[in-house]
């Protein structure tokens, strides 16, 4: 078995591949199917190895998405939407910017988003005339 990890930049991608060779980790490169690169390194590393390996993906991810989100090519076919529950059960796609999405999914899981999205919609929905702080009708 083998550990993938997957990048989008060949710069970025050697420079991955150079750190695991640094630490005496030979690994396999291969063009993904779809984009980009997969790079394949062994499995049973020891685990202070293997979290050095993470902190410099986790590194060089965030380096990739800043790449990306300055290309102007690449940030105008950009695109992110949290699905909401309306209070009749039906669902909706909303469309927020991929910055901001991006900062959501940083601090909370899928599953708040949506949490958080749906109350959004629901105060849409049944909006509040007067102050905020009082109780709530039922």
């Amino acid at each position: 078995m083998a550990v993938e990890y997957m990048f989008f930049d060949e710069a970025l991608r050697d420079r991955f591949v150079a750190f695991a060779a640094a630490r005496g980790i030979a690994g396999t490169v291969r063009k993904d199917e779809i984009d980009g690169f997969v790079v394949a390194l062994p499995d049973g590393m020891d685990d202070a190895l293997e979290e050095a390996l993470e902190a410099e993906y986790d590194a060089i991810m965030d380096e990739q998405m800043l790449r990306a989100e300055s290309d102007a090519e690449l940030v105008s076919h950009a695109a992110a939407g949290v699905t909401v529950t309306l209070a009749d059960g039906s669902t909706r796609t909303v469309r927020i910017p991929p910055p901001i999405a991006r900062r959501l999914f940083e601090h909370f899981t899928p599953e708040e988003v949506h949490e958080i999205a749906t109350a959004i919609a629901h105060s849409v929905e049944n909006p509040i005339e007067g102050p905020i702080c009082r109780k709530p009708s039922r």
